[in-house]
Parts: C-alpha cells; structure tokens; sequence
C-alpha cells in the first residue's frame, strides 16, 4: 500500500490537478503533465517486468533529458532504489559502485554506450535509451505505481567521494527527499508559472530535489544536456525560463559570452548557484547580466541538497553576510560545536552540525562511518566555521580537505592515493588552489624518493590511468624539501594552501 509521503506523490498529485499544464521541454520534445505522467507508468511497469521491484538497485547513466527525469519517478514508484552515476567518473569507480550497491539493472543512455559495453557484465539487465526504453513504454500498460512500503524506504544510494577510502553510498528515504523539495518550494518561492532550466546534471542532488517540486506544482521543466553557454542563453530567452540551478563556472561563462548583452533574459527571477565558492565581483556582473534575484546554496549529499540558503545576494555584497552560506531553510536548524560536543558561542569556530527532514539514513554497509556522522540526532559535517549573531553560517575550512572544481567535489586523500603509488613519489599533498575559470583546480605537491626526477607530466598522465579526469591535478610541483608537518607528524595542507590563497575574502577550503 503505498504511503503519503513517497515519491509517486507529486506526480499523482500533477497528474490531477495540472494534466494540461506543459511539464517537460527537451528539445524537439514536448510533454504535458499527463503525457508525461502516462510514460511514467508505462515505463515503471516496463521496469517490474524485468524484475525491478522493492530493494531492488537499479544505476542509471545518462545525460540530462525527459527520460532521465522519468527514471527518477519510475523506479522508485517501482518501490526500487535508484543509484545515479556520475558520467565523469572512471570505469573503475563505477565498477566499484555497481559492485557495493548490489546493483542488478542498469539504464544507459547512447552517449554512455561505451560503459555499457564494460559495465554489462557486473549486472543482470542492461536497459539501452532509447531503443530498450522506449520499447518497453510501448509495450507496457500505464499502471499504478505501487511505490514503497514505507516512507522512510530508500529511495536512492547517491555515492559521494570518499575522503579515507573508496566512495560512500549515502542512503536517502522518500521522506527526506519530500522533505527537501517542500523547503526549496518555500524558500524559493516555486509556483505553476516557473520555468526551470535544468542545467545541473540529474546524476547530482543539487537538481533532484528541485525536480520534483516543480513536477509537484505543476512547473515546466526545460532541458539542456551539455554545458553550452550560448545555447542556455538561446533557451533561456525562447522559453522564458523564470529560475535555474547552476554553478558559478557556468554564471561565468554565461556573462562572459558575446551574446550576453543581447539576449533578452528578462524572464529570470531566480538563479541559484552552489557547490563552489563565487567572488563578489562575479555575483555583482551576474546581478547587471540577469537583472534577477541570485541565491547561494550550501548543500552535500547527505542532506540530500542544501540545508542553507544566502538568499538575495546581490544585495549584500558591501555586507558581512555576503561571505556566509547563509541562514538555514526552514525546517533546518544548524549548530557549531566543540570537539567535546558543547555549541559554540557567537563567532567562535566548531565543527558544523545540522539537522533538518532530509538527513541520511545511513552509509550503505559502512554502519561505523554512519555512526561517526550521525550523532545525538545531528549530522556532523566534518566542515569547519562559525556563526553570527543572527545565524548566518561562516565557512573557515571544508571538510576533510575536499576541492570543489566546477561544481564536483574531489576529495584530495583519493588523487593522494593514486599518486603515492607512483614508484617516484616519496611523500604527495594535494588541495585546491583558485582557478578564474574552474573556482578551484586540483593541484599537487610532490616529493620524489632520492635520485627520482618525476615531471609534471609523468605524474599527471600516470592520475589519468587511476582516477577520474576532473579528479586529476591540474598542476604538479615537485620539491626536494619534505612537506611540513605537525608534532603528531601529520601534513600542514593548511600552510601549503594558504600562499595561492592570500587575499581571497571567499577562501573556505
């Protein structure tokens, strides 16, 4: 019996009240609420046909498109989880993911071909798009979706990189994800009339949350596949887009471009921006470009989004706010502890907890690493910073020394990893430094054994063979002096970092 607060709820209840309303653009391709919800059904059927049902884990690897969208209603109201690849990682990270979740079906579009070929074997089914997918929706009748069992049921594994070892699988439920998209829908003002443009890739929590409320109201969702400055500026003007998620590497590329100041973009009320640090002087071009409302999200995976919001931006950049994350959602309370788990007073440095509808449940089969994050009812960030008196929320350091790289994360023990077992390599620290283009970029320290001569290019292309490209350093210096440690004997990334950083009023890794 299915539940209330699951994932088939905003679709039922779209499909009631907005059948006519226009749901979904993607290219050529236009769905009303109802023509939208009808393959949904179909498609979900399709799935139970081939064995997918509850617990079962299904990964999907596509680019941004109406089918994406429909995955992440169909398998869920399949009472089935929902495990995202990320298209940019390494065929060995996927490998491992398919592996640790225990996925048995996999959905893959024809611009990730090339994996399916290597992943097929790990897996039981492999459903091609289009040919398999459509097929399927033909052959199957528009049925109720059964859902889960309960609302606190998983509804996807969404791995994240791991900061000790490899990637961490972060167990959402229906509830949370309901929890985070009813927040988003009131924070930001979501109604009938948006038009959201949906750049940020589906595979990431960023944009899912976002997704299904504006399904819930009967919003129109456009899609663009690929970061193509021109072309989001084209759309945004033909289809009067009225809000979008991105990240600050496309904003700039966005008002960098020769059509910027041509475009009619008079449409926008929102754009929402995260998962990387923006400066003030871009914020303040981005205001001039869009003549809109930009708001900063601050987020990660295992509050399936973003528990803060620096909403209005614009309008704070001579203010001391405007080099916050801002003050929490509503529903959402944030904390800064001690390490002996007392609050912070005002503007004193702690630990970053929080707690809000949308907390993991748990670390897929890593009950100890859940433990550590979950504790007396909070999440424990591992981020670092302070608040004001007025709540706003301060980023000092991140967590675990993770790079932030045109919206990614990258874990910089991961690219240490992969170096170390260069035979040349006798100590690595990795971290982010600034890039004009990239917010950060990963770059490496090196410290050959003696006698070795590694070059830059030799440690980069051995990167290539190990991890994920946008994972792989940028830069490489290699130095003869051993890297700086403290009395315990561990790295001082912090002094190694702060050079490249000096002057920079946004600096919070």
């Amino acid at each position: 019996m299915t539940v209330e607060q699951d994932l088939t709820w905003p679709l039922r209840h779209a499909m009631r009240y907005f059948p006519d309303s226009e749901a979904v653009v993607d290219g050529d391709t236009r769905l009303t609420v109802r023509e939208f919800g009808e393959r949904v059904l179909r498609l979900s059927a399709g799935l139970r046909s081939l064995g997918v049902g509850p617990n079962t884990r299904v990964a999907t690897l596509l680019a941004n498109s109406h089918r994406y969208l429909e995955l992440h209603y169909a398998i869920p109201g399949a009472g089935a989880i929902v495990v995202p690849l990320n298209s940019r990682l390494a065929v060995a990270e996927m490998e491992y993911i398919l592996a640790d979740a225990g996925v048995t079906h996999l959905v893959v579009d024809e611009a990730h071909a090339p994996f399916a070929e290597k992943l097929e074997p790990l897996v039981q089914r492999v459903v091609r798009a289009p040919d398999d997918y459509e097929a399927l929706i033909a052959a199957s009748e528009p049925e109720e979706l059964p859902g889960p069992s309960s609302e606190n049921d998983p509804v996807g594994i969404y791995y994240t990189g791991g900061t000790t070892g490899p990637a961490k699988g972060v167990v959402l439920s229906h509830r949370a994800l309901i929890g985070e998209s009813i927040a988003l829908g009131l924070e930001l003002n979501f109604n009938r009339d948006d038009r959201l443009l949906v750049v940020f890739p589906l595979f990431h929590l960023g944009a899912i949350a976002g997704i299904y409320v504006l399904v819930w109201m009967g919003s129109t969702l456009v899609f663009q596949p690929a970061v193509d400055p021109g072309e989001i500026l084209r759309i945004i003007e033909r289809e009067r887009i009225t809000a979008t998620s991105i990240v600050p590497t496309v904003i700039n590329a966005l008002v960098n471009h020769p059509a910027a100041e041509t475009t009619d973009v008079s449409s926008l009320r929102l754009v929402l921006h995260g998962a990387a640090p923006i400066s003030a002087t871009l914020c303040e071009r981005a205001a001039q470009v869009f003549g809109c409302v930009l708001t900063q999200a601050y987020g990660m995976t295992e509050v399936a989004g973003a528990p803060t919001l620096l909403k209005d931006e614009q309008d704070l950049l001579d203010q001391r706010q405007s080099r916050s994350a801002g003050q929490p959602m509503v529903g959402y309370e944030i904390g800064v502890r001690r390490d002996d788990g007392s609050p912070c007073d005002v503007d004193e440095i702690g630990e970053v907890v929080l707690r809000g509808p949308s907390m993991l449940t748990e670390y897929w089969n890593k009950p100890e690493e859940t433990a550590r994050a979950l504790r007396d009812g909070w999440y424990w960030s591992g981020d670092v910073g302070y608040q004001d008196e007025a709540g706003y929320l301060y980023l000092v350091d991140r967590a675990k020394d993770m790079i932030v790289t045109g919206g990614e994360n990258v874990y910089s023990i991961e690219v240490e990893n992969a170096i170390a077992e260069h035979p040349d390599v006798l100590e690595v620290a990795v971290f982010g430094i600034p890039d004009e283009t990239w917010g950060e970029r990963v770059h490496a320290i090196v410290v050959p054994h003696d006698g070795a001569t590694p070059t830059e290019s030799e440690i980069i292309a051995f990167c290539r063979q190990r991890i994920a490209g946008y994972k792989t350093p940028k830069s490489v210096e290699v130095r003869l002096e051993p890297l700086p440690k403290s009395g315990v004997g561990k790295t001082l990334k912090r002094d190694l970092r702060a050079p490249y950083w000096k002057g920079r009023d946004r600096f919070i890794g």
